[in-house]
């Protein structure tokens, strides 16, 4: 039943015989409700696959949205689509039959490839999350994209060095009878456990942490510039103001409308943060009680528990598009462009028509010029 059987053959371990003992003792949820999950989980699948495939689109189609963010989004809508593709059609198959018919060997495989774009993807939002703090807190603008490829490309290898080790035999993983997929399983070795907890902390712990302390600096910043830019506006008298003021307020307004548009981003970012912390927070609390506590693993409600955080950790692949759509424009004007002419309801406005004089802008005009 278990796929490290190299460590088996050489120990003969009583966790063997206790997870053969209680496979039968592990309570699959009803037929109807695993058929229903399965269903929406294939349907997370498929708009994760096809939101993150229009972020990637995008990215690759249009050069002026190849920034150093918008190469980092990519990334994390790329390793999305991988977790999506690679992982979410066996766990529906196998929660329908509650059977795993893909061998031990894939199974090692899947919770590897599992493990691997997860990683991934928590390393893009850490590095996205480094970057706002130094532009906003440090005003250290340094990412351009050239060094965004280097750091994805080191991002994808040290994503690989933490989890082949899972596929090597490193660490006790299970052949589905107590979850729907391949999940970490209760094991005593030492080195088990102690890879086990260097790859929940890697997955979220430490990520999450440095992530934390740079939203919070962000905060403190943007509530900082909100209180001075608020005074100034009060003590502010244009009759006072010399050539030399005029063109210093100037400056510091364009600052403002500067910082104001990275903080706009800022936002975007700190909704993916909280997305990720929730749907992740369960699986890895989840991981470290399969492995280090007995009587949760060999627990008769182990396979519904299972079940529910799998699916949550899954909806994530779902969440980031969606926040895309909602809160950057330029995202879904593509996903509007990239519609064919037959699913667009309202005709496309020509671009000349879409100029329109704002009403908040002023224009000054000489005598000599004409109305």
């Amino acid at each position: 039943m278990a796929c490290n059987s190299t460590s088996m053959e050489t120990y003969q371990h009583p966790r063997l015989n206790a997870s053969n003992a209680s496979d039968a003792e592990a309570t699959p949820l009803s037929a109807p409700l695993r058929v229903s999950l399965a269903i929406v989980m294939m349907l997370m699948m498929v708009v994760g696959c096809l939101g993150n495939t229009v972020v990637c689109i995008i990215v690759y189609q249009r050069p002026a949205m190849r920034s150093a963010i918008n190469l980092l989004l990519a990334t994390l809508a790329f390793s999305d689509i991988m977790l999506s593709l690679c992982c979410m059609p066996f766990t529906a198959v196998t929660l329908i039959t509650v059977h795993w018919h893909f061998g031990d060997h894939f199974c090692r495989l899947s919770a590897t490839l599992y493990w691997f774009f997860v990683l991934e993807g928590v390393a893009i939002l850490l590095i996205i999350s480094v970057d706002r703090f130094l532009i906003i807190v440090q005003r250290q603008d340094k990412l351009n994209p050239r060094r965004a490829k280097v750091i994805i490309a080191v991002s994808w290898v040290l994503s690989f060095c933490i989890s082949v080790p899972s596929f090597t035999g490193w660490t006790f993983v299970e052949v589905p009878a107590r979850a729907p997929q391949c999940v970490l399983g209760y094991t005593e070795f030492p080195a088990d456990r102690a890879y086990v907890v260097t790859l929940v902390v890697a997955v979220f712990f430490a990520p999450f942490g440095v992530m934390l302390c740079s939203y919070l600096c962000i905060l403190n910043t943007v509530r900082k510039n909100a209180v001075r830019v608020h005074n100034q506006s009060d003590s502010l008298d244009l009759r006072q103001l010399t050539r030399a003021g005029l063109r210093r307020l100037q400056r510091q307004q364009q600052v403002s409308v500067d910082l104001s548009f990275k903080t706009k981003a800022f936002t975007t970012i700190l909704i993916l943060f909280v997305g990720f912390s929730l749907c992740w927070l369960p699986h890895s609390v989840y991981s470290l009680l399969s492995v280090f506590s007995r009587r949760f693993y060999y627990s008769s409600s182990f396979y519904t528990t299972s079940t529910c955080i799998l699916w949550l950790s899954y909806l994530k692949s779902v969440f980031n598009p969606i926040v895309y759509c909602w809160r950057i424009k330029k995202f879904r004007e593509a996903c509007l462009e990239l519609l064919p002419q037959t699913f667009q309801i309202l005709p496309k406005v020509p671009e000349r028509i879409q100029r329109r004089i704002q009403p908040s802008r002023v224009y000054v005009f000489n005598e000599n010029q004409s109305a």
